[in-house]
C-alpha cells in the first residue's frame, strides 16, 4: 500500500502561483511514475503532469510552459510549480502514483479567480 498527502492548494488570483506538494508513504519501494491529475466540475479527470523513476516527463498542452513538475525521490515527493494561472486551471488537483497499482491522493482545491 501506498498513502499519497497533497498540500499547498488554495485561493490565488489570476497570472499568480502555487506550489503543490505531494508525499509518498508506506510500501514507496519502487515507486514508478508519479504526477498529477486534476478534476473540474463536471468534467473528466484529466493528466496534468507525470514523472517517472528516471526523470523523463509529460504534461498537458494547457500547461505547458507553466507548470513544472519535480521528483525528490530521497523524500518520495512529487511537486507541482504552477505559473501564470488561469482560471480555467481551477479544479481539485490530485496526487498519483504508480507501484504494480495505482493510487491516488485525496485530492487539493486550486481556485483561480479572475
Amino acid at each position: 500500500q501506498v498513502q499519497l498527502v497533497e498540500s499547498g492548494g488554495g485561493l490565488v488570483q489570476a497570472g499568480g502561483s502555487l506550489r503543490l506538494s505531494c508525499a509518498a508513504s508506506g510500501s514507496i519501494f519502487s515507486i514508478g511514475a508519479m504526477g498529477w491529475y486534476r478534476q473540474a466540475p463536471g468534467k473528466q479527470r484529466e493528466l496534468v503532469a507525470l514523472t517517472t523513476s528516471g526523470g523523463s516527463t509529460n504534461y498537458a498542452d494547457s500547461v505547458k510552459g507553466r507548470f513544472t513538475i519535480s521528483r525528490d525521490n530521497a523524500k518520495n515527493t512529487v511537486y507541482l510549480q504552477m505559473n501564470s494561472l488561469k482560471p480555467e486551471d481551477t479544479a481539485v488537483y490530485y496526487c498519483y502514483a504508480e507501484r504494480i497499482y495505482e493510487y491516488w491522493g485525496q485530492g487539493t482545491q486550486v481556485t483561480v479567480s479572475s
